[in-house]
């Protein structure tokens, strides 16, 4: 008796030949359609990292501004500037890095900007005596302030909590630059006053989207629009539709 061809069970591959669904063809086309070549994309779930570059934020923000405001007192700059080099550029590198590998440019740009700012600031106050002010540093500041507006550009009112968030560091980064280019005071008590109002914000984010990020929904107001909305709410097929033209995938940069 022979085999019943029509059972795939019974069905034999020539020699030579792959099956079907292999060496790169589509396996789902229909019978008689030209396979073509494909591609699987595999992503990998990861814990948003906004959350821990927003503390990391807050605490250097809020310890520098002790300082600017004459809490901490003068002598413990270099104090200040290792809390910087310690605990804010590390939580906000390691933010920067995840925020790619979480495909979100905007937030891994502005952390990674906020990063390389800290480090240098933090660098250059643990080098220089107690108090001083720095050339070099207002400069850097007053550049980390215009490319912190590149981010905030990009995203628009997506994620309008993040975007004010960056917007007022980089108000914070211009006044504490002018401090140190010009030396006055009212710029210095002017950057403590705003890193004051940069903590606050940055605090309310971190809790808005590690909640958000918990449980899955919107707890506490993250003001979320457009495509912000869509990223959190929308079906997966709307999360993957561009992922072809995303710089991992695509050739060239």
């Amino acid at each position: 008796m022979e085999p019943d061809m029509a059972n795939p069970a019974n069905r034999r591959t020539p020699p030579g030949a792959q099956p079907a669904g292999t060496g790169g063809e589509r396996p789902d086309s229909a019978p008689g359609e030209a396979r073509g070549p494909y591609s699987r994309i595999v992503v990998r779930p990861l814990g948003s990292p906004l959350p821990l570059g927003f503390v990391g934020l807050s605490g250097g923000t809020f310890v520098l501004a002790g300082l600017q405001l004459g809490w901490v007192p003068t002598a413990q700059t270099h104090a200040v500037a290792l809390v910087l080099l310690a605990f804010v550029f590390p939580a906000q590198a390691l933010a920067s890095v995840l925020g790619f590998l979480c495909r979100d440019a905007v937030a891994a740009t502005g952390m990674g900007v906020l990063a390389g700012t800290w480090l240098a600031t933090g660098a250059i106050m643990a080098s220089g005596p107690p108090g001083a002010t720095s050339e070099a540093a207002g400069l850097l500041l007053l550049l980390a302030g215009l490319a912190l507006l590149i981010p905030v550009t990009a995203s628009g009112s997506d994620k309008l909590v993040a975007s004010v968030v960056l917007a007022t560091s980089s108000l914070r980064f211009f006044l504490t630059g002018a401090y140190h280019l010009s030396g006055g005071t009212a710029w210095k008590e002017a950057a403590g006053v705003t890193g004051l109002v940069l903590t606050a914000v940055a605090l309310y984010a971190a809790l808005a989207f590690e909640v958000e990020d918990v449980r899955h929904r919107t707890v506490l107001p993250t003001l979320r629009r457009g495509s912000g909305a869509k990223a959190f709410d929308g079906t997966s097929g709307h999360q993957f539709a561009d992922v072809i033209k995303e710089a991992g995938v695509r050739r060239e940069l």
